[in-house]
């Protein structure tokens, strides 16, 4: 019995693991000269983010800083007028998935809209809850463009036929755009 399903499409390339890494390593180094507090959620972003071709890393992109935006905005408006209460914090998930499916928003942009309502109204902070919220919106909006500008100026290629991979619906073919999240 298999335990897991490959495609070869969607196995990491070298040229894959060098942008991957590179784009990552610049966007956190970018996040730490602009000082900001938790400058990794960059790094993390960019690879959540990073798909084979432009399109296909647009298409989850755009999602990814909205639904951040709307994590962070109500992960600060909950957090400021009821802490880290853990009632609180699961009915505005609730609240969210319903303004997420609002939104038209998939279900990935929902997990990551969550991940920031977690970080901004749960993580001890000596800040404000909106200082933590406009930090993090900016960490993971500078990781979503630089795995943007990254994979605009290096294309990855298909081994050995040299031709872009190809798209099925904004999508690449095998890829899996609800890695990470």
């Amino acid at each position: 019995m298999k335990i897991w399903k490959w495609e070869r499409a969607n196995l990491p390339s070298v040229n894959h693991s060098a942008r991957t890494a590179v784009a990552a390593t610049v966007s956190f180094v970018i996040a730490r000269l602009f000082r900001l507090p938790e400058a990794y959620w960059a790094a993390i972003a960019t690879i959540v983010v990073m798909e084979s071709t432009w399109r296909a890393t647009l298409a989850g992109s755009l999602q990814r800083i909205v639904a951040t935006a709307l994590g962070a905005g109500a992960g600060a408006l909950v957090a400021t007028y009821f802490g880290g209460s853990a009632l609180a914090f699961g009915i505005s998930a609730f609240l969210l998935g319903l303004l997420c499916w609002l939104a038209r928003l998939e279900k990935g942009a929902y997990r990551y809209a969550c991940v920031t309502l977690t970080i901004v109204m749960l993580v001890p902070r000596l800040t404000t809850p909106w200082a933590g919220a406009v930090h993090r919106f900016f960490e993971v909006s500078l990781g979503i463009a630089l795995a943007l500008v990254v994979t605009a100026a290096w294309p990855e290629r298909e081994s050995g036929g040299g031709k872009l991979l190809r798209f099925t619906g904004g999508r690449e073919k095998g890829s899996n755009e609800n890695l990470g999240g």
